[in-house]
């Protein structure tokens, strides 16, 4: 009996995941809005009520890849962070990990994921937190703080929040343009001024 349902488990994973992968192909050609889920439904060869089954709606296709894209990320910058990097390392690193996640989505998924990262129905992590990479960012402005690198007065949340927020307005309004790696560049160079880094 164990050992059915563990297959029956694998089958219904095995199942969720071409369900994901087909929304995601399909969302990044025409948008969330606009995907058809009779496209997805039948590049992952399932019924249509399957599509529903794992996913009650289209958004629960971009709450699952939010929380597995963040889950990564936070993974990789707290790998980083072991290392004891400086905040403007710290900063560049953050920026290196959302501008990757930015070119493997796409524009048009970038803006949908963040609309559902953002949005106000989107579940809780696992761990508790909205945002755990705004939470471990402002762990390490903290820091940066506690050590006199910044001006004490700075408060590590709001310059987390505010970081991250001005990184995600800027990959998308300067999508494809030439001067976006300088702009990035310009932008943390500001932040780093902003809160008083001396370096």
């Amino acid at each position: 009996m164990a050992e059915q349902l563990s297959v029956r488990e694998t089958k219904r994973l095995q199942t969720k995941e071409r369900l994901l992968g087909a929304a995601i192909a399909e969302f990044k050609r025409s948008g969330m809005a606009d995907a058809d889920v009779g496209a997805i439904v039948s590049a992952a060869g399932v019924a249509h009520g399957t599509f529903f089954f794992h996913f009650p709606t289209k958004v629960h296709v971009l709450f699952e890849l939010e929380r597995r894209e963040e889950e990564r990320m936070v993974k990789r910058f707290r790998q980083f962070l072991d290392g004891k990097q400086d905040l403007p390392s710290a900063l560049h690193e953050a920026l290196k990990l959302v501008a990757g996640l930015e070119r493997r989505l796409g524009a048009v998924l970038f803006k949908d994921f963040l609309a559902a990262h953002f949005s106000p129905t989107r579940p809780p992590n696992e761990e508790g937190t909205d945002h755990p990479l705004i939470v471990f960012l402002a762990q390490e402005i903290e820091r940066a703080r506690g050590s006199g690198e910044i001006d004490t007065d700075v408060n590590p949340m709001n310059s987390a929040v505010f970081f991250l927020l001005g990184l995600y307005a800027l990959l998308i309004t300067t999508n494809d343009s030439p001067e976006q790696k300088s702009l990035l560049e310009d932008f943390v160079e500001r932040t780093l001024r902003s809160i008083g880094h001396c370096g």
